[in-house]
């Protein structure tokens, strides 16, 4: 069954499962133990659950490590002893995360942080000290992480550096040390803190204002130079050395517009060796010449963006992964001597034999002359011409959309959608005078420039006008709220996950280890408590007596981001105001679907909803066991 309401929708491909983009992938997110004998990667067990794997590198012993029962697990890394893995888990999406050790030869986990409604953020590891791994948690005051150290091999936690109260980021030194943090300050910015010495007093090296951002990025192996990124004296973000002696900075890397996207640094001897550019697509720039006939063999492997995972102590073997736009990811293992690659896995197979669509790179100029840039994916096998689309808006707000394979993306293409991916105004990555352009400007400019993109998608004959959805999460999801309220003409339907609908009630419930970071939310956004009024002009709230075209809402109920308040207020608002909205409530997620049975849940029902008001093609909705999905 699919709706087919044009001709050329019988051009399409055929319809790609829900199951196959939305599911759980076959094996992902591989990483070399230290001595490079092992593999780990995650992988789903007999219950459809991630967890984490292991086989011996150069044969097929694959087995299970974890046993985690419901949520799967997404983020691992190896400790320097090569006996054990530490993974990270919450508790139904409420972000308090545990430290968990794994031992790879007895499959005994232990948590390592195990407090009751706190989060653990680790700091660092150190191959000098493989028994160790510093932690931050908000065990003494939830608003603030102090730091702690963990025994890996008894699990002992001693508490090593005291938060004052404003440090958002700490960075430890090649000794294991806590030498130097970040501190939010009143104005909004943030001050680089030093200490020589553990016992000495904190020092001021910089402060950054509120329009400006920087951040550590390690020390040399002496530790007299501390690396950092800052856009200060810039408009974009640059790789600085600081001579901790003269307090002298030298630029490393820089681009007149992009910020500094990452940084590769050796294992061992804390030398920087490359750093990327996100331009339309990642660009790296090498900065130690021993590896930049590496970075040649490793550029031939095959099309796509590369990046190194992980890398032994002894530096002679990479994981090096590629990812292009109408595929899987896929894995090797690179050998340094040889410069020969072997391939592992791809992380959906299945996606192999796909016809998926490509994304472009594109650009446009927003009403007030600003270049706007963004990624149009068109349906594969039909032209491109008075399509039905969809704008689909990334969260954050501060953060960007790049290109490369894009689950939500390829599903619309293959419904028959056009979909545009935008970097507003407010987005990272495209310099300080980008980021700033969004200050103040939610649910207006930035908007804007969402308007402008629906415009250059009609202009350039791509779009329907009048078949224009819009879609997203958290940011997204307000700004689908924005798109219904407050030019309610022009989007034929929304579909917001866990979008704010009111900022004031937003900026009230915060989570509480935000506090620190309020005032740059409020010279972003707008001040909660000197502004009311302004933050309420701005929220989608109070505007439901404008909304003409149909909203569909989906919402975890432990959202520490997003409360679910936000979701339920505006749809009792806008059911009294008698206007169409369905809503769907899952009771155990967070800020976003991490469970695939609930991801597979909400994506049917949103297909079916654009199917209704676009026209696109859609498979059934059918049975999906083990959902948790309440229809409100």
């Amino acid at each position: 069954m699919q709706t087919t309401t044009d001709p050329l929708t019988a051009q399409l491909p055929p319809l790609i499962p829900r199951e196959t983009l939305f599911g759980n992938p076959e094996r992902a997110r591989p990483r070399l133990s230290p001595d490079g004998k092992y593999l780990a990667y995650i992988a789903p067990d007999d219950k459809n659950v991630l967890q984490v794997w292991l086989r011996t590198v150069g044969e097929t012993d694959d087995r299970q490590l974890t046993a985690d029962k419901k949520r799967g697990i997404r983020a691992y890394f190896w400790t320097y002893d090569g006996n054990q893995l530490i993974y990270m888990q919450d508790a139904d999406g409420d972000e308090n995360f545990h430290c968990y050790a794994v031992s790879i030869h007895s499959n005994i986990v232990r948590d390592l942080t195990p407090f009751q409604g706190v989060k653990a953020e680790p700091i660092e590891l150190d191959p000098d000290h493989p028994d160790q791994i510093l932690v931050g948690m908000n065990l003494s005051d939830p608003q603030i992480f102090d730091v702690y150290r963990v025994n890996l091999s008894n699990g002992a936690v001693e508490f090593d550096t005291q938060n004052p109260g404003n440090i958002i980021n700490w960075m430890a030194d090649p000794e294991l040390q806590i030498r130097v943090a970040v501190a939010a300050t009143p104005d909004g910015g943030s001050d680089l803190l030093y200490r020589a010495t553990v016992d000495q007093e904190w020092e001021l090296l910089r402060h950054w204002s509120a329009d400006d951002e920087g951040y550590p990025v390690g020390f040399s192996a002496d530790g007299k130079t501390l690396y950092l990124v800052g856009s200060h004296d810039a408009n974009a973000q640059r790789l600085l050395a600081l001579d901790l002696a003269t307090r002298q900075e030298t630029v490393i890397a820089a681009d007149e517009q992009y910020d500094v996207g990452g940084v590769v640094t050796h294992p061992t001897n804390h030398t920087l060796q490359a750093v990327a550019f996100y331009r339309d697509k990642l660009n790296w720039q090498i900065l130690d010449n021993s590896i930049a006939a590496d970075f040649e063999a490793i550029a031939q492997v095959r099309p796509g963006e590369f990046s190194i995972g992980s890398r032994t102590l002894a530096d002679d073997r990479w994981l090096v992964s590629y990812t292009a736009d109408d595929g899987p990811v896929y894995y090797y293992i690179y050998d340094r001597n040889s410069k020969t690659s072997t391939f592992l896995f791809s992380n959906q197979p299945e996606l192999e034999q796909l016809a998926l669509a490509s994304m472009q790179p594109i650009s446009y100029s927003a009403r007030d002359g600003l270049t706007v840039h963004g990624y149009l994916t068109t349906p594969a096998g039909i032209p491109a011409q008075n399509l039905p689309a969809v704008l689909l808006v990334h969260g954050g707000p501060w953060a960007r959309d790049t290109w490369g394979y894009d689950p939500e993306a390829q599903w619309l293409a293959n419904r028959g959608y056009a979909v545009l991916q935008v970097n507003f105004r407010g987005s990272t990555g495209y310099g300080k005078a980008f980021l700033n352009a969004g200050n103040r400007e939610w649910a207006a400019k930035m908007h804007d420039d969402l308007l402008d993109a629906v415009s250059w998608l009609v202009d350039q004959g791509i779009a329907n006008r009048h078949k224009v959805a819009i879609m997203g999460g958290s940011y997204g999801g307000y700004a689908t709220l924005v798109g219904l309220t407050f030019t309610p003409e022009v989007f034929a339907a929304g579909v917001d996950i866990v979008g704010p609908s009111n900022i004031l009630t937003l900026l009230q419930s915060i989570p509480p280890y935000w506090e620190p970071i309020k005032a740059q939310m409020y010279h972003r956004i707008g001040n909660m408590e000197t502004e009311a009024d302004f933050l309420k002009s701005r929220s989608p709230l109070f505007f439901i007596d404008r909304i003409q075209k149909p909203l569909l809402i989906g919402q975890g109920a432990n959202d520490p981001r997003v409360k679910q308040a936000e979701s339920d207020q505006i749809v009792e608002a806008m059911r009294q105001a008698g206007k169409p909205v369905e809503y769907v409530l899952y009771p155990d997620e967070g800020h976003g679907f991490a469970r695939p049975e609930n991801r597979l849940h909400f994506y049917a029902i949103a297909e079916e909803f654009l199917a209704k008001y676009l026209g696109g093609r859609c498979e059934p909705v059918g049975e999906i066991p083990g959902h948790s999905g309440l229809l409100k």
